[in-house]
């Protein structure tokens, strides 16, 4: 999907013809080599997420990231803190810096609303990514680039009505996230059977085993798991072993680990979001506002997912986790 996004908007800025072909190809080929493909600017974009320490999830945003930059000839900072006034505060040091676009996630949004006032004030174009999309035009951004967290968890509710699944546990990692809210509230609203949040510490990965553990010790009528970050579904898969619970664990989004545990049928499905995508479409567009003024639906969301992957899509994408770019 990547490939053919960037294959889309480089055919924008060449043209039809068959000189703008050829270029569009010679951009390629230098992109291809580790090269810039472009002859603009070095600008700097910089990316602040409310990543935690560790998370693949974010190493996959990084990777398709930097290789947009490398195509658009761009410097790329990046900072995280899962703490919302420390993710501000990384915004208002890359202000300082005098970056020229700004790409930031907004999972505790009243944390990022001041320090992004500012970064309006100073000129420099943002966009938001992977969450907070309702709160990025309020907040001045020219787009936001995920997947629809509501509409992710309704696909995750449905697909457990068609697994015939009656009870589920929602497993919420970090408190505050609104994203994560949103996610579980999904799965509520699309699922016929019951299910319940389960708020555990997702900085200790031991506390976040016992903690399932003892949920499906508690209580044997829970048939599903559904875990909110890739990292956490191998942990839910353990405890539910040491329970004694033939619980399914499904989660949310993909790596390669997750990828492996589909195929062997150790997960039932996960939802992929595709964060190599919301890390190389940030920075191509932010590349083609300041270039251009060019902005992709019009400043609308543009979705990048969510998309079901089972057992079958797993051996096709296994390639692709594998090298760090789904």
């Amino acid at each position: 999907m990547s490939a053919v996004l960037a294959a889309v908007l480089g055919a924008t800025l060449a043209g039809c013809s068959a000189t703008g072909g050829k270029r569009a190809e010679e951009r390629a080929a230098k992109a291809a080599q580790g090269r810039a493909a472009v002859d603009t600017p070095r600008w700097t974009f910089a990316m602040v997420t409310h990543s935690g320490d560790g998370d693949t999830f974010w190493d996959i945003v990084q990777n398709g990231a930097k290789q947009a930059a490398v195509k658009d000839n761009i410097k790329f900072l990046y900072s995280h803190d899962v703490e919302g006034n420390k993710q501000a505060q990384n915004v208002q040091a890359m202000i300082d810096q005098k970056v020229d676009g700004l790409i930031v996630t907004l999972a505790k949004p009243d944390a990022l609303k001041d320090v992004l006032a500012k970064a309006k004030k100073a000129g420099i174009p943002v966009i938001t990514v992977n969450s907070g999309s309702e709160k990025s035009k309020e907040f001045g951004a020219l787009t936001h680039i995920g997947q629809d967290e509501v509409i992710a968890g309704e696909a995750v509710g449905e697909q457990l009505n068609e697994r015939g699944k009656k009870k589920a546990v929602c497993v919420l990692h970090e408190q505050g996230n609104v994203g994560h809210e949103q996610r579980c509230d999904g799965v509520k609203k699309a699922f016929k059977g019951d299910l319940q949040n389960l708020y555990v510490e997702g900085t200790n990965m031991p506390n976040v085993q016992s903690s399932i553990e003892a949920k499906l010790q508690s209580d044997k009528d829970i048939d599903a798991v559904v875990t909110l970050g890739a990292p956490f579904a191998p942990t839910a898969v353990k405890a539910a072993e040491q329970a004694g619970s033939k619980a399914e664990v499904d989660t949310f989004d993909l790596n390669a680990k997750v990828a492996d545990a589909l195929q062997s049928g150790k997960l039932g499905f996960a939802v992929d979001q595709d964060p190599y995508l919301q890390g190389y479409e940030a920075v191509d567009l932010l590349w083609l506002y300041r270039y251009n003024r060019d902005m992709l639906g019009g400043g609308r969301p543009v979705l990048t997912g969510p998309q079901i992957v089972t057992k079958d899509d797993a051996k096709t994408l296994a390639e692709y986790t594998k090298r760090g770019t789904r």
